[in-house]
């Protein structure tokens, strides 16, 4: 296990919001950030796109992540086949790997009902451990909020995988 290294990872999902009520399907997108800690800098990034099995990308899901239908087609691949670009590029359970909420229970499901490993073993909830530190209790933050409020710029389009997962690579130098 390599304690130097963490693998910041984001994922986005087919979205619907009907009457005000969000719902989430399939894995579609899959950002992922590698920060060294005793260098103190992200060392590597990857986007990769994930094409569902069951589910479609809705235009609201479009609109909020900017990922198309197209851009699926065109991009995505299997879960199984990400997960595998995941180990051979990030290290798998070589690796720990972490997320603002829960992303790796949502991975863990949608691994178990397609019958795929989990690609890591050790997580750690960064909203959580950010909560924790900044003695906030039962209150809830977002990722983006928090970030601002270490005075770390946010770069790029909230609900980018990719994007999402660079932000949270820099927030967590500060907090780890």
């Amino acid at each position: 296990m390599n304690h130097n290294r963490i693998v910041c990872f984001d994922l986005e999902m087919c979205c619907w919001n009907v009457d005000g009520v969000g719902t989430t399907g399939e894995i579609i997108e899959v950002g992922l950030a590698e920060i060294d800690l005793v260098r103190g800098e992200i060392v590597k990034r990857a986007q990769y796109y994930v094409k569902p099995e069951h589910d479609e990308v809705s235009l609201f899901c479009c609109e909020l992540t900017g990922i198309s239908p197209r851009k699926i087609e065109k991009q995505g691949r299997p879960l199984a086949a990400v997960l595998k670009s995941i180990i051979k590029n990030f290290g798998g359970a070589n690796k720990i790997y972490a997320s603002w909420g829960r992303d790796d229970l949502i991975l863990a499901k949608e691994c178990a009902d397609k019958g795929l490993e989990m690609p890591f073993n050790e997580f750690i909830n960064l909203a959580t451990l950010y909560r924790i530190q900044n003695r906030l209790k039962d209150k809830r933050i977002g990722h983006k909020a928090a970030q601002e409020a270490k005075g770390i710029d946010w770069e790029g389009r909230q609900h980018s995988g990719y994007v999402d997962a660079h932000n949270l690579a820099k927030l967590a130098l500060t907090m780890l």
